[in-house]
């Protein structure tokens, strides 16, 4: 019997209408590549294999590779499936999908340990992929798809939004997974942009975090390390935005703004 991982974070889906109806979100239409993280015991892979050109299937669990490779044997025979040992959170996914038949796809259902990590890998390869869908849980849906000033805003829903229009089709209790989590989950369909909300440089990341990092605070008090006050002020009057404002009522498009005029803030400050 293959008993999950407290230390992996696992739950491995077991509803089969769920685990078809993912493999819908991810390979519509047919026949194109799928990355898949954390197949676990396959459930989810047996239905993309089924429609999908091509699967890589990256297993961090050494005790489940074997398992996979024995359930799967044909699939790997016919060149259909890879299976990989590997952490999904550090291997180069693009690697695997070079020269793949679209659409491009990286799926899973995601360890909740490392859910922020890959979330964050997803926005770098956003430019590269046709859509990333995710079995995440549900607070962490939330959070992808709130507006700006909604109580779930924060910011990872600025970095994926960025990158990013999120759908949320369908939710799942924890009687679908075994063990059930003591949460509910969700699946997030991830689409890239044709031209990103914002370039994630590394200014907009500190402006970002900063103004999230304690919720209560105005921008003026968040940001007052970004640049001196009275350049700080100018930046802001030119972005059209209030420094009495929280960061949560920013959408992504301010923080963009803000960010490009901070750089340029920088770039004359140090030429002086």
């Amino acid at each position: 019997m293959i008993r999950a991982k407290k230390s992996f974070g696992q739950h491995f889906l077991a509803d089969q209408r769920a685990c078809e109806r993912i493999a819908e979100l991810s390979t519509t239409p047919p026949g194109g590549a799928v990355v898949e993280i954390g197949p676990g015991t396959g459930a989810l892979t047996r239905h993309l294999v089924a429609r999908a050109a091509r699967v890589i299937a990256l297993e961090r669990d050494r005790e489940l590779v074997p398992v996979l490779a024995r359930a799967f044997s044909a699939e790997l025979a016919r060149g259909q499936l890879t299976l990989r040992e590997t952490d999904a959170a550090r291997h180069p996914w693009l690697d695997e999908l070079a020269d793949a038949p679209r659409p491009r796809v990286i799926a899973g259902n995601v360890p909740y340990n490392i859910t922020g990590r890959l979330l964050e890998r997803a926005t770098e390869v956003a430019p590269h992929v046709d859509r990333v869908v995710f079995l995440v849980q549900r607070e962490v849906a939330e959070r992808l798809i709130s507006p700006p000033d909604g109580d779930d805003y924060g910011a990872l829903s600025v970095f994926v939004q960025a990158a990013f229009s999120v759908e949320l089709p369908l939710r799942l209790g924890p009687g679908a997974f075994r063990p059930p989590p003591k949460v509910d989950s969700a699946v997030v369909v991830l689409t890239p942009h044709a031209t990103p909300r914002a370039e994630e440089t590394p200014v907009f990341r500190e402006l970002v975090k900063a103004a999230f990092g304690q919720r209560r605070k105005t921008l003026r008090n968040a940001w007052s390390s970004v640049l001196p006050r009275a350049d700080l002020a100018l930046v802001a009057t030119r972005a059209g935005v209030d420094l009495e404002r929280r960061g949560e009522t920013l959408s992504v498009e301010d923080f963009a703004r803000v960010a490009s005029l901070v750089d340029q803030a920088r770039a004359s400050l140090t030429a002086r």
